[in-house]
């Protein structure tokens, strides 16, 4: 597959799956909001164990989706971020400029407007990192919605954007989200990531050896106290892109492999375990507490002018173009839908307020909800307001 049919279905795919996941939401609500609420409750707290001998995993099912499943998520994540390093967006310093000075303001000031609202909280304040992420598949399927009035070039300008976005987030993950760590089990997944290294080095192409290595260091990463999902991006960027002898990629091939499942299956699936916020009781001021206050006002004010800000000021200081074809609207209204977090900002939101530990849990899927879909709806109307053709 060449790199330019990968990036076009990655575009369609991404839109699709974006659509899906706002049914997904809707769902979740609807339930969990009737009479049918303890079958959702119950089928997420359902134990799933699985065990080989002495090694046992035991986690209710919601956390096999959020552990295990979006593993695979961030698996792909990490084959789109090597590809766009080595041949894509990412390869050449003239197209990062703009997309990664968005990328700095989307997420710095979203986390400066939380930690204003919550500093004097130090339970509240671990949630900093929810309002930073840009969900890119819901975000590029509204932006999907306007059709050939976008340019493709403003579609590549948030996909670059949201990509960034996703690599910082896996950092603030891996620093600031792990907990008491193992030993034993940090130095075991040391073991498998360096043979998974020495495979790519000696120019093992075969995608098999890859996958069972990589199986055993997730089980060492989610044992270690690290947040397992990381073990999908130290995957990822193992995955040879270099041609086989047979003229495939097998980055290529698997993230072609993986992505629709990704897409369609996982995605959803998490949208639908993890946006099913209980609505009885609510009231203004559960939406004006600092957590989903700061959450919310952080994803459509912060990103807003986060993203838009840094953007204008790198085009001023002429160290950056407008993407070919787009005027200063249409970058607004995609400065606003970056302000949909979503499916990252609900990951975060699970490890900054664990179920049975915290007390804001529930909160900052209010926040996040709330921030997310009003970013959706403004990011819509301004964008298409600035892609009228005149008459």
């Amino acid at each position: 597959m060449s790199l330019r049919s990968a990036l076009t279905r990655f575009l369609q795919l991404e839109a699709a799956s974006g659509l899906l996941l706002i049914a997904a939401a809707v769902l979740a609500l609807t339930i969990n909001n009737s009479p049918l609420a303890f079958l959702y409750n119950g089928l997420l707290d359902t134990p799933v164990i699985a065990q080989v001998g002495a090694l046992k995993i035991a986690k209710p099912l919601l956390l096999w989706i959020n552990d295990g499943l979006m593993a695979l998520f961030f698996l792909v994540i990490g084959l789109e971020v090597k590809r766009e390093v080595l041949e894509g967006h990412l390869a050449q310093p003239s197209q990062i400029v703009l997309p990664g000075a968005a990328a700095i303001g989307g997420m710095v000031v979203p986390a400066l407007i939380y930690w204003a609202l919550n500093y004097e909280n130090p339970a509240a304040i671990s949630g900093w990192a929810i309002p930073m992420a840009t969900d890119i598949a819901f975000a590029l399927g509204v932006l999907a919605l306007l059709g050939k009035r976008v340019p493709v070039s403003l579609k590549l300008f948030l996909m670059t954007l949201a990509i960034i976005d996703d690599l910082g987030a896996i950092i603030v993950i891996a620093l600031f989200y792990s907990n008491e760590l193992s030993s034993l089990s940090l130095i075991l997944a040391a073991t498998f990531l360096a043979i998974l290294i020495l495979m790519n080095r000696l120019g093992v192409s075969t995608l098999g050896p890859y996958l069972v290595i990589g199986l055993f260091l997730w089980i060492c990463v989610l044992k270690s106290g690290v947040h397992a999902t990381l073990a999908g991006v130290a995957l990822a960027f193992t995955i040879p892109l270099r041609p086989s002898k047979g003229g495939h990629s097998p980055l290529l091939a698997l993230e072609h492999g993986l992505h629709p499942w990704v897409a369609f299956g996982i995605l959803p699936l998490f949208a639908f375990a993890n946006a099913g916020v209980p609505l009885a009781g609510l009231s203004l001021d559960s939406f004006m507490h600092p957590v989903p206050l700061g959450i919310a006002a952080g994803l459509l004010l912060g990103k807003t002018v986060g993203v838009f800000g840094l953007s204008w000021l790198a085009i001023k200081l002429r160290i950056a173009k407008l993407p070919t074809g787009a005027n200063w609207g249409q970058v607004l209204g995609v400065a606003v839908l970056c302000g949909i977090g979503f499916t990252m900002s609900l990951f975060v939101g699970s490890l900054a307020f664990a179920p049975g530990v915290s007390e804001y849990v529930g909160m900052d899927r209010v926040g996040i909800l709330t921030g997310s879909f009003l970013a959706a709806a403004l990011g819509y109307a301004i964008t298409a307001m600035a892609s009228r053709k005149p008459h």
